[in-house]
């Protein structure tokens, strides 16, 4: 017996009917309404082969519309990923199934990001198709082109890091991305007309998108768009006209299938409507080998792809597995030890920006891999150096990418070029623009990716701007966020260090806060040893018996070496420590952190910025010097001395705590 296509569709439905009803939690809504089109994806145009979810030049498939994640899980299941078994669905939403709430990324699943934070989806998908292009231009398009699709929402399209991420790829012409809009007109308040009334055509047109528009349930109008969207030479949004909850006799069309279980007797109703007799979970064997079919077809593709590699020579091979070689760095280590010799002899003042940027250059000589960029503050943020060459669209060979104005996306592209495979992304801004990117950046650290955010004028240091430019709670904001290495490094040594850390780290994003203001080298001694690996260590004391421990992070370090000094003067002992890594430091032996801070000597915390990270470590009897309120407008060294942050005023607080 044939199998017909609306079987295909109605296995995908029930499988999310049923696994919702058991969890009694989720959306069993878009599931029902986006099968038709999910089912027309996987059976005629998607490139995957779930025998090997890793494969190079496989078709992306993002689902950011994370909501409907059990659309995903049973399109993964019924085309025969290992990575997910009808037991794993059974457990939907339930602890250690891999059938989580929304999808989360677990490289070699088929779940290619994690979703549910509206928009985040379809701006790692503007990534993972710069990436492609990158690539594609790299190897040729006979080993290397994929495309990316994306099922989005109404409300990935209503959030703003969707406008962001799709102006960009439409000036980048991505025509390797294809996304499908759900327009189902509902949202959990009800229908879209309570808060939308945007001509999407015209909008996505003004981006220079394609658009195309299809009923959602029509297997050749939406085969058809897809065959066309193929073909464009940008970037295509196919509005998919759908009915949320396809099939339910009292809940199709409505809110109440959004986010809630249908019950127990509205799904025996949709069971008789659309002619399913099957118990919960359970697939008829003719339709569950009709979909292994369609996920069997993959491995002939990537068979016929491997032809396609073996004829050329062996050396392009070699280079391609390469690239994706997460662990490939080169001499990275001896090329920072050589640096680092350099600086040493010659003991810049630089501003930590200044540095990075020297770093970068040197370690992108080595590291091809390397993708960066900024939101139009390149020159500010230094990201930008002499081996830097501009991607466009016209020109996808190099490794800078001008993103504008645009943090929202410019982090969440950076998270899809991660994704991709093969590339280490940086991007940089303002450290008080991080709180834009923070929705990404906690994504990163989800997702375990070594995504590198870099934040210049990183303190009250940056002066005349003002406090609307001046972070105050912003590196206490991203300390907060687990799975993720902030740096604030003092000099150009610390700098080197930092930046060798995070390009080490595979599993952790890296956030590095850089300052405006010019910093002296502050290291007595040269070292290849990464000091700044322990998150901190002892650079300068006066004496073993040391009555003070000044601890300090990046720019206030040269200033607790002028306190320092001063305390000697007054006949105090001290050392100080930079603590340039809160999260390293905290990792270390309790051995360590005893000899760091001991507990005999009073202990001083000093930067210019929010206490709170700094409390944990002063005990009962320490200090934290720092700013509790906004900046002010005017030079750096005023507002330093304005809010109590001079070597004098730090000082006398010492010496009177000293007395007491």
């Amino acid at each position: 017996m044939s199998v017909k296509f609306n079987q295909l569709a109605n296995a995908i439905r029930f499988l999310s009917i049923d696994a919702v009803q058991k969890a009694n939690s989720g959306h069993p809504g878009m599931p029902m309404g986006m099968a038709d089109v999910a089912t027309v994806l996987f059976k005629y145009h998607l490139r995957f082969n779930p025998k090997n979810p890793n494969w190079i030049n496989r078709d992306r498939f993002i689902l950011s519309a994370g909501h409907g994640s059990m659309l995903l899980y049973s399109l993964l299941y019924l085309c025969g990923y290992k990575s997910i078994t009808i037991e794993d669905i059974k457990n939907f939403r339930q602890l250690n199934s891999i059938c989580a709430g929304h999808p989360e990324y677990k490289e070699g699943s088929g779940i290619e990001t994690t979703t549910g934070p509206l928009g985040q989806g379809l701006g790692n998908a503007v990534g993972m198709a710069i990436a492609e292009e990158i690539y594609r231009k790299k190897f040729g398009s006979s080993l290397i082109n994929n495309k990316t699709y994306v099922i989005a929402s109404d409300g990935d399209l209503m959030e703003g890091v969707s406008h962001e991420s799709m102006s960009l790829a439409g000036h980048l012409k991505l025509k390797n991305l294809i996304v499908f809009f759900d327009n189902n007109k509902i949202s959990i308040d009800g229908s879209t007309a309570l808060s939308v009334s945007d001509n999407y055509k015209k909008r996505f047109e003004s981006y220079n998108w394609e658009f195309l528009e299809v009923n959602g349930h029509n297997e050749k109008q939406i085969s058809r768009a897809i065959s066309k969207a193929s073909k464009s030479n940008k970037p295509t949004i196919i509005s998919c006209k759908t009915i949320i909850g396809f099939g339910s006799p009292n809940k199709s069309g409505k809110a109440s299938s959004h986010g809630s279980p249908l019950g127990e007797e509205e799904i025996t109703l949709v069971r008789n409507r659309l002619k399913w007799n099957d118990k919960p979970f359970e697939i008829p064997k003719e339709i569950l080998e009709e979909w292994k079919k369609i996920g069997d077809k993959g491995e002939l593709l990537e068979k016929k792809w491997q032809e396609v590699i073996n004829k050329k020579k062996p050396q392009i091979k070699d280079n391609l597995e390469k690239t994706f070689n997460k662990n490939e760095l080169g001499d990275l280590e001896n090329l920072i030890d050589k640096q680092k010799t350099k600086y040493f002899e010659t003991k810049p003042d630089l501003a930590t920006r200044q540095c990075s940027m020297k770093t970068i250059e040197s370690i992108s000589s080595i590291l091809p891999q390397l993708v960066g960029g900024s939101a139009d503050l390149s020159g500010s943020n230094n990201t930008k150096t002499n081996n830097s060459k501009i991607i466009n669209s016209k020109n996808f060979d190099g490794n800078y990418i001008h993103y504008g104005v645009r943090e929202h996306g410019m982090a969440a592209v950076m998270n899809g070029l991660a994704l991709y495979g093969g590339i280490i992304p940086y991007g940089g801004t303002f450290l008080i623009f991080s709180d834009y990117c923070k929705p990404s950046i906690r994504l990163s650290a989800l997702m375990g990716l070594k995504v590198i955010y870099i934040f210049s004028h990183d303190s009250i240091g940056l002066g005349e701007d003002g406090p609307t430019h001046q972070p105050i709670e912003q590196l206490t904001g991203l300390r907060a966020i687990p799975n993720l290495n902030v740096f604030r490094p003092a000099d150009i040594n610390e700098t080197l260090e930092c930046w060798e850390i995070a390009l080490k780290c595979n599993n952790t994003p890296s956030a590095i806060a850089l300052s405006r203001q010019k910093v002296p080298y502050i290291n007595p001694k040269n070292s290849k040893e990464n000091k700044s690996e322990k998150g901190a260590y002892v650079v300068n004391l006066t004496s073993h018996e040391s009555n003070v421990t000044l601890i300090a992070s990046g720019t206030e370090v040269e200033l607790a070496l002028k306190v320092q000094k001063n305390l000697k003067e007054n006949n105090i002992d001290s050392k100080v420590v930079s603590m340039p890594c809160i999260e390293l430091f905290d990792q270390q032996s309790e051995d360590y952190k005893k000899d760091i801070l001991e507990e005999d000597s009073l202990i001083v915390t000093l930067e210019a910025g929010s206490i709170m990270s700094w409390q944990k470590y002063i005990k009962n009897n320490g200090i934290n010097l720092g700013i509790d309120k906004f900046g002010e407008s005017a030079p750096y060294k005023e507002i330093y001395n304005h809010l109590d942050l001079s070597e004098e005023k730090i000082t006398s607080f010492i010496q009177k705590k000293l007395r007491q």
